[in-house]
């Protein structure tokens, strides 16, 4: 099981980051989800259909890496997406999906299906990533409700690719993971940004799609 002064722990951490989250205008309404690893066999999630402004401790639950709920309340329909990941890498220990506007809009515009950006100072946000001359690559995938076979896929993509940092899910959002908490909103702060950079290249023609 989990140790449940971690779990009360986590769920509050998980409210306080979802009114940061809505007051920026990145998880409107129910949308999104969040979570943090509790142990090596289960992590703190956000419970489906909550409004992410509104969060309490009850709204958070806990889940097993095959998205089972562990206490009550309803796992996100999107909770294997979460657990991926953590079976992947030990050394995540939270994750933060979000709808924003500029996310959700560029997925749908952006024809391949990756966006690599390079020459931007804010990259150096990343964990690892230590000059501007680096590139940074995040994976788009075609929305799909079967959360499965989209985990398998994202998991594939993983193995051949690398991990990177985040990825997008077409007219969707992005996923974004971090050793903590504070890590993770870090990550997903510098990809907004470094989202909004391109989609303003976009709209002025000073950026080619490849």
């Amino acid at each position: 099981m989990f140790n449940p002064q971690e779990f009360n722990r986590a769920a509050s951490a998980l409210c306080e980051y979802g009114r940061i989250l809505y007051s920026r205008g990145w998880s409107p309404a129910t949308s999104s989800n969040y979570s943090v690893r509790l142990n090596d066999a289960c992590c703190a999630l956000t419970s489906s259909g909550k409004h992410k402004g509104e969060l309490a401790p009850k709204d958070i639950l806990a889940v097993d890496w095959q998205g089972n709920a562990l206490t009550d309340g309803k796992p996100s329909a999107e909770t294997l997406l979460h657990t991926q990941l953590y079976q992947r890498d030990s050394d995540i220990g939270a994750v933060l999906h979000t709808h924003s506007p500029v996310a959700v809009v560029l997925s749908q515009v952006w024809q391949s299906d990756a966006i690599s950006l390079t020459g931007w100072e804010l990259q150096k946000a990343f964990a690892g990533e230590d000059s501007h001359e680096g590139t940074v690559t995040f994976p788009l995938f075609a929305n799909d409700q079967d959360i499965h076979r989209l985990a398998t896929l994202v998991e594939d993509t993983m193995q051949q690719q690398g991990q990177g940092h985040a990825y997008l899910i077409r007219g969707h959002g992005v996923y974004t993971w971090g050793k903590d908490l504070a890590s993770c909103f870090r990550h997903l702060e510098a990809l907004e940004n470094l989202l909004g950079y391109q989609l303003e290249l976009l709209k002025l023609g000073a950026v080619k799609q490849s």
